[in-house]
């Protein structure tokens, strides 16, 4: 049975095959490819900053971020001030955030019904795209970090505008996803306390267990993040047992002979990406709470990715507090980018999970451009034997449109993922 899953990025087509009234298998397929890769070859590596962030017009910041630092990791030496380091991370953050509420709005919520409140997501997500605009200009598609900074000189005034900004969202918050201080929310370990409040987060949340839906969406329990900042923390977690100490090099990615979107493992082994790896190797007390009563299913999927909003919206002030303005935004790297040949990788936590940017340079030529997407990790699509992280959550259920629930906690991007 063929299901192509729409609203979403772009489209994706799934095969279902059913064994004794369950689904028993499913084919994951991308059907249409962007090539940015290809179109990156043979160019300047400074056209990588102009190109990349159009990969995707919900995460081009992500890319923005992956691809500066993928060029800066191709020099010995590059210094950028603290200023830049955190104007960069606020950036990522604010549209991390986005993400967040056009998820939730936008593809969770009419899928229990809540069709008329898809407009909720307009005023938080204007709020994050005026704040990103602060720093970064245009927006979604900005150019303004380079290789040494960032070209923003931003005043006092500018940082007025951002804080009433993040205010404003927090505002949101409390009136719409859960209506509790999210002081207190940010401290909840107990998922019975959440369930008690009013609001969309725990209407939705309600929602699961009463249509008993706790046991749906089930992987692995492998999770992995790659992205490191002043927040996140790389590490991967298997029934909770973390480690930190990750490579890039034993990320690989495989051709599929099904679908235009390469799967990708680390050391031969699928594993989820996302605000559940993040809660789960970062140990956020609710979600851990959530973890442990029902594992990783929708559930903790939903409650781990509105959890990191208040994260993120608190860490942004804290940011902007460290924030000197008398430091300089760029800091003009040693040797011009068009002397440079090397290797440069960078890896950042976009909203769907880790994003990996790898870039081979010659004489000032970009010679090979690799992109590794979130969607590639969560729905790797493998075989009965060796199943992906989305394919695995969606066996023995019993109907498409509870799978097509399953399939899209992950956040599909299809856009992102067949560059």
């Amino acid at each position: 049975m063929i299901e192509l899953i729409e609203k979403i990025e772009g489209e994706a087509k799934l095969d279902f095959s059913f064994a004794n009234g369950k689904i028993d298998f499913v084919d994951i397929e991308f059907m249409t490819a962007r090539n940015i890769e290809n179109i990156l070859r043979g160019k300047s590596p400074l056209d990588a900053l102009v190109i990349n962030p159009r990969v995707c017009g919900i995460c081009g910041h992500a890319h923005l971020i992956a691809t500066v630092k993928a060029l800066e990791d191709c020099y010995d030496n590059v210094e950028i001030s603290n200023k830049a380091q955190i104007i960069r991370e606020l950036t990522l953050t604010f549209e991390l955030i986005q993400n967040h509420f056009k998820w939730f709005y936008l593809t969770m919520r009419p899928l229990f019904g809540e069709k008329q409140e898809v407009l909720k997501a307009t005023y938080p997500t204007q709020l994050m795209a005026k704040a990103i605009a602060v720093f970064g200009g245009q927006y979604p598609h900005t150019s303004y970090a380079i290789v040494g900074g960032v070209v923003c000189d931003v005043t006092e005034i500018d940082l007025i505008k951002v804080k009433h900004y993040i205010e404003e969202t927090i505002n949101f918050f409390e009136k719409n996803l859960v209506e509790a201080d999210t002081k207190d929310f940010l401290v909840c370990d107990n998922v019975d306390k959440v369930l008690k409040k009013n609001g969309d987060l725990p209407d939705i949340l309600k929602e699961i267990k009463k249509k008993k839906y706790l046991q749906h969406g089930k992987s692995y329990d492998r999770f992995i993040a790659f992205g490191e900042n002043s927040y996140f923390t790389k590490g991967k977690s298997h029934k909770t047992i973390t480690s930190h100490n990750l490579s890039l090099e034993h990320v690989k990615e495989y051709s599929n002979p099904n679908s235009l979107a390469k799967n990708v493992m680390y050391k031969d082994k699928y594993y989820e990406v996302g605000p559940l790896s993040r809660a789960m190797i970062n140990k956020i007390p609710l979600v851990k709470d959530a973890h442990r009563r029902f594992g990783d299913n929708i559930f903790s999927r939903i409650i781990a990715r509105v959890c990191e909003i208040p994260q993120l919206l608190n860490h942004s002030k804290e940011l902007l507090e460290q924030l000197d303005l008398s430091e300089p935004s760029y800091i003009e790297p040693s040797i011009d980018i068009s002397h440079i040949s090397g290797y440069g990788e960078s890896a950042v936590e976009a909203a769907r999970g880790s994003l990996i940017h790898k870039v081979n340079i010659e004489n000032g030529v970009i010679t090979n451009y690799e992109i590794i997407t979130p969607t590639q990790w969560n729905l790797g699509n493998g075989t009965k034997e060796n199943l992906g992280i989305s394919q695995k959550a969606m066996i023995g259920l019993q109907d498409v449109k509870t799978a097509e629930l399953v399939f899209k906690t992950f956040d599909v991007c299809s856009v992102c993922t067949t560059h």
